[in-house]
Order: structure tokens, then sequence, then C-alpha cells
């Protein structure tokens, strides 16, 4: 039998299924409170210090259960996004990011009437986020997508989120792209065999996304030809992609242990995840000396070198899988700057050349007494020298 402190009122104990006892505070209506420290007898009053604490916290705010949300509130508008074709069509990591996202906004905000929800309010939002410009950025583009989904179903009367800018990234570039020295200095460090230089071919030589690389394996592979359907928009928007595989590749892929479905296998033998695989190549090339490198920058290495090679933009759209020119201008803007200074100076330097060359006359020949011209005027040979003669030097 549990011996209860009867002394202590609204405490109650209970046994779990491995023989602990555990004591709560039990106040009517709210929700029972752990109480850590453990009744004893012979020393009552770290319990009784626990039990006051217990009995002065301020409870908790209970939260809103789905479908109980108060109505015209951002709860209200954020459950009704989750329910809607726009949300679940996004991928699962998309649906898990966003909605933390939201969720995390919810907790101090979701009680509050969405239309009081303003674009001053937002700014004000952006004030305080001025030092992390993505995680506002993240924050703004969630919210159109809520109140967007809000106004065409009649929830709300406008969308105050379309008139706020996003906030200046604080990387305009992006991800860093490799140098053709900085794949040279991974290759070197890890030698075909490895993992760690499949994983680089893998990327360097597809331009796709650590979430694509991932899934790569045999099965997908069909006279030379690799086939398969971008991760990305897969559900939304479907780009299907075709790449052959060029001999260095294929060297490598025959030359590494790889999975059965999969070419990429951890240590254990189990297929990456995206978000484990990125992590882990970060780390490969940390090892590597290389620690500003990132999987992402080398899709855009691999766009930008073939944009140094002359392959026009729907050629490399055709390789990264992009629908449009100014998504390939966004990974080859540096690589275009350079070709196109080359080119454009290079011209200059011909003209300046061309130029020189129209302008130029041949040098006059000295004053020769004894040089004669082959015919004058009137067709007699004459020395070459002035008609006043040859002055004497002073």
């Amino acid at each position: 039998m549990i011996e209860k402190p009867r002394r202590y009122k609204f405490v109650v104990e209970d046994r779990d299924r491995y023989g602990n006892v555990r004591c709560y505070l039990r106040l009517p209506g709210r929700p029972k409170v752990r109480l850590r420290v453990p009744y004893d007898p012979n020393n009552p009053e770290a319990f009784e210090a626990e039990y006051r604490r217990a009995l002065e916290a301020k409870p908790e705010p209970k939260k809103i259960a789905v479908g109980a949300v108060l109505p015209g509130s951002i709860d209200a508008l954020c459950v009704a996004y989750f329910q809607t074709g726009d949300f679940t069509r996004l991928d699962k990591r998309t649906q898990r990011v966003r909605r933390h996202i939201l969720d995390r906004f919810r907790d101090k905000n979701g009680q509050k009437p969405a239309a009081g929800l303003r674009p001053e309010n937002l700014v004000a939002l952006a004030d305080r986020y001025s030092d992390r410009p993505e995680a506002y950025n993240g924050l703004l583009k969630a919210l159109r997508a809520v109140f967007r989904a809000a106004v065409m179903r009649g929830l709300a009367r406008d969308n105050p989120c379309l008139s706020v800018p996003y906030l200046r990234s604080k990387n305009p570039g992006g991800h860093h792209s490799w140098t053709l020295e900085e794949v040279e200095q991974f290759e070197a460090h890890w030698p075909i065999g490895t993992r760690q230089r499949l994983a680089l071919a893998l990327l360097l030589y597809t331009g796709q996304r650590r979430s694509d690389v991932v899934l790569l394996g045999r099965q997908m592979l069909s006279n030379g030809l690799l086939s398969f359907t971008q991760t990305k928009n897969r559900n939304r928007n479907p780009m299907k992609i075709t790449l052959p595989v060029i001999p260095e590749l294929e060297r490598i892929i025959a030359a590494t242990k790889c999975g059965d479905l999969t070419f990429l296998v951890s240590e254990r033998g189990t297929p990456y995840t995206p978000d484990g695989f990125g992590n882990v190549f970060r780390r490969w090339c940390r090892e590597a000396g290389l620690k500003h490198c990132s999987p992402h920058g080398l899709r855009k290495a691999n766009a930008s070198r073939l944009a140094d090679l002359g392959c026009t933009p729907h050629e490399i759209m055709a390789v990264g899988g992009w629908r449009t020119i100014n998504e390939v201008r966004r990974y080859t803007e540096a690589s275009d700057r350079k070709r196109n200074a080359s080119l454009a100076l290079s011209r200059l330097s011909a003209a300046e050349a061309e130029k020189r060359k129209s302008h130029s006359s041949p040098g006059r020949p000295e004053w020769d007494e004894n040089a004669t011209q082959t015919l004058d005027s009137k067709g007699q040979k004459r020395c070459m020298v002035p008609r006043a003669g040859m002055k004497k030097p002073v």
C-alpha cells in the first residue's frame, strides 16, 4: 500500500509500471503537476518547498486544440491552411519546415485576430529579425501562403503580407561555388574507391541537389543514361531528368562499393537521408580542409563549368533541371561576367591594334648624297639632295 502524505491537500501518489512512486499536485480545473521532490517523513522541509512552489505557480495557458480554435484568429487561418491542397501538395520536408515556422509564430500570436495583423506589424517584426534575415523571410513567405489561402476561401479580406518586402540576405550570393582547386583538394584527400569521392562525383557530374543524389541507384541506369524525377516539386510540378553517365563518373561508380538501391550508403549500409547526407558531407569537407564548402556548392560549380565551356542556357537547364533561364543566371552569373569581360576586352585590344596599324606610316629615309631615285618628273636620274645643297654642320 502507498503511504500518502495526508496533510498536503490535493497531493496524490501513484506507482508507475516500473514500481516507482511519483507525487502529483491535482488542483481542480488545472492539469496535474509533477512534484519532483519525493515525500520523506524524516525530511519534510524539501517536499514542503516543492509543494508550495507548485501550489503558487501560475498555470500555463491552455493550448487550443485543432477544431476548437477561435474563429477569425491566426490559429484558425493556419489550421485551415494545413488542410488545403496548397499545403498538402508540398514536399514532406517543406511541409515539416513550414509547419514548424508557423507553429512558433502561433505560440505567441495564435489567439490574436487575423484582421489585426497589418503591414506595419510585420515591418516592426522585421526590425527584430534584422540580424536573422533568412528566418524572417521564411516566416513572411509562410504567412503569405496562409493569408493567400484564407483570402481565396473567404476567411480574410486581404493579404497584409504582400506589401511587405523581404529582408536583404547577408549572403546574397548564396552557397559558395567550388573552384577547380578545391575540387582537386577534395579528390586528393579522398581517393577513388571511397564513398566520399563517389559523393563528390555524383554531385559534380550530375549537377543535382543532395535530395536527388541520395536516391540515385543502378535501377535508374539504362543504356548509359540515368533517368529519374527530381525530388523538389515532385508532387506539384514534377521535373523528369535524363543524363548520360560520363566515363569518369562511370569509372568511380565501378570502383566503389555501392548499395543495392542507391549508389551512396552509410557505414551501416543504409541509404542517407538528405539532411543526414548534408551534415556528413560537410564533415568530409572539413576533414579535407574545405570548411566553407557544401554539397549545393557543387551544383553551382557544375553550372559554372558548363557555362565556361560555352554551353547555352538551355543546355544547362536540361542538366540541372531548371525551368527558366533566370534560374540558370543565378548560378552562372559570376561565370558569365568573367567570360563576357574577357571577350569584351579581347575585342577592345584587337580594335586598338588595328587602329595602330592603320595610322602607322613608314619611316622617312635619311638623306644620302649618293642615293638616287629611279626617275624624276622629266625621266632623268637625280641625286636625292636638296636644291640648296647640303649644309655644313655648325
